[in-house]
């Protein structure tokens, strides 16, 4: 069934799923991955539907009843795919960590005595992780004829890293000119070790602003919008209780016309506007302190659901407490 439902999805997302499937060191066919996500998200789009026309009162034929199904189909299609980008990305900085002491040991293997193919076999550590995986299986690909440059370049395919893909090139580049290996992959660890200490100072500095924008989201938005909510509730309510007589109220310097603003739109502008602030909120996060938008993504569920439950409990604390004095 899920490879037949893999079969509507559009040929050239699905590439970029096998890519991304290659990447995460997810061995799962496309096909069935596909497939799964489709089902899964058809699956908890009814539900939410569902449970929205329940509490909107939507009729099932109506318009907004289909748009919230296909709205929610795209944003957990959306969320499986980022979820991925993320994992590999994930994998990649795992490997860049490991990279310095990686090439150090393979180094040592060389200055020892070694081969280059059997000093990289011997640098593979079970605290590796993913990429003691793709030392043991450049080690059989060289085993089985391949040539060893070729080898270490596949690993760009395998894993998500720009670190990677230089460290390897540089390497692959050495191997065919001649030149003193051990030497250079030194150097190459050490210059990885200080971009890494670069990388953790300037991550440092930048805190302060990443504490600014999780503070503002968080808390500064919905104290705001609960208290102006609830401002709004009370003025509408006091206004529509004044009774001005026809004859005083031409005599008077200015009019009072009826209110339009209800408080049902008031508190789901707020909701609409505390989730889009969240949304952007993480992506400056993941910019500032990673250097990459979808690095925040992770901090989106976070500042959603602080930003959401400290709105409703601050709309519930200022009515209990405020609410005596308006006759709530």
């Amino acid at each position: 069934m899920y490879r037949f439902l893999s079969n509507f999805y559009p040929k050239k997302i699905k590439e970029k799923y096998i890519e991304l499937l290659r990447y995460s060191g997810i061995g799962i066919d496309v096909n069935k991955f596909v497939g799964f996500s489709i089902s899964t998200s058809f699956l908890l789009s009814l539900l939410i539907t569902f449970y929205a026309a329940i509490i909107f009162r939507w009729g099932f034929l109506q318009f907004s009843f289909f748009i919230t199904f296909i709205c929610s189909i795209i944003v957990i299609q959306t969320l499986i795919y980022f979820w991925l980008i993320l994992k590999a990305d994930s994998k990649g900085k795992f490997v860049e960590n490991i990279l310095p002491d990686v090439l150090q040991l393979m180094s040592s293997n060389l200055r020892a005595g070694y081969t280059t193919d059997k000093a990289l076999l011997l640098s593979a550590r079970p605290e590796f992780g993913p990429f003691e995986d793709e030392i043991n299986l450049i080690g059989k690909e060289i085993t089985t004829g391949k040539d060893i440059g070729e080898s270490l370049l596949d690993t760009n395919k395998r894993i998500r890293s720009e670190k990677l893909k230089k460290t390897t090139m540089l390497i692959v580049s050495g191997l065919r000119s001649g030149g003193e290996l051990a030497s250079l992959l030194d150097q190459t660890a050490k210059n990885l070790r200080q971009e890494m200490m670069t990388d953790s100072k300037i991550r440092a500095n930048v805190m302060m602003y990443v504490i600014f924008i999780f503070i503002a989201v968080c808390f500064g938005a919905p104290m705001l919008f609960g208290l102006s909510s609830f401002l709004v509730e009370v003025v509408t309510q006091t206004l529509e209780g004044i009774d001005i007589p026809q004859e005083t109220a031409s005599q008077m310097p200015m009019s009072f016309s009826q209110i339009n603003i209800s408080t049902e739109f008031v508190i789901n502008f707020s909701i609409i506007f505390l989730a889009a602030s969240s949304i952007f909120g993480s992506l400056i996060m993941g910019s500032i302190s990673k250097g990459k938008e979808r690095e925040g993504l992770k901090f989106m569920p976070l500042l959603l659901l602080v930003s959401l439950v400290l709105f409703f409990l601050i709309r519930f604390t200022i009515k209990n407490v405020l609410g005596g004095f308006f006759g709530f």
